[in-house]
């Protein structure tokens, strides 16, 4: 049965998949590398575990992240990660506000340079928030192709939906849909380039209170 984002169906979202052909032409753009050079996003199911925090992959609500670097080798910060084939130079996570910013800040502080920033993009996700729930949460895809270049995306912030560790950025393709989404479920929408490391932050704060 396909679940519906207002009147968005998911046959749209397919159409959304289709066109997004080009993520890897524009993460090369905003990354400043060929697009021979940007790999793809890889699947994080299997009981893979969070390089920031230790959590397992997907079991825990809200949009994943994986980053890809051109140099450096990522190491877990807490807890193991369980190794991948071809993944030297990538690591993965189960929140965005909690996991995958903070550590990029901390890598890119270090020298590291991305090559690849693929999010949760739920304008790709066939979704519903279950109604009657104390702590409405998003789900938390693995599949490959529920990623898409996290520059490129518009993102829900400030909501009243949780990700995997409380409060997250939610990311968008469509700029419609996150408005829709701020408006139905209070907060903005911001793009990639205003994510910095004191809204990330304040966002973690708002998840302590």
């Amino acid at each position: 049965m396909d679940l519906k984002f207002g009147q968005r169906s998911v046959s749209r979202r397919h159409a959304v998949h289709a066109i997004g052909t080009g993520v890897a032409m524009g993460l090369a753009g905003c990354l400043g590398n060929s697009a021979e050079s940007v790999p793809d996003p890889v699947d994080l199911s299997g009981q893979k575990t969070d390089y920031q925090g230790g959590m397992v992959i997907g079991g825990h609500g809200g949009p994943n992240g994986q980053v890809f670097y051109a140099d450096a080798e990522p190491e877990p910060r807490q807890g193991p990660a369980e190794d991948a084939e071809n993944t030297a130079h990538l690591a993965w996570f189960h929140t965005l506000a909690h996991g995958l910013f903070p550590y990029h800040f901390n890598m890119v502080d270090d020298g590291a340079e991305a090559t690849a920033i693929y999010v949760t993009d739920y304008s790709r996700v066939n979704w519903e928030i279950p109604e009657g729930t104390e702590r409405k949460k998003m789900p938390a895809p693995t599949a490959p192709d529920t990623f898409a270049d996290a520059t490129g995306l518009t993102y829900a912030v400030k909501t009243d939906v949780m990700g995997g560790m409380g409060p997250d950025l939610l990311p968008f393709s469509d700029s419609d849909e996150a408005e829709t989404f701020a408006e139905d479920y209070g907060g903005r929408t911001l793009g990639y380039d205003e994510i910095d490391r004191q809204l990330v932050e304040g966002i973690q704060m708002t998840g302590m209170g």
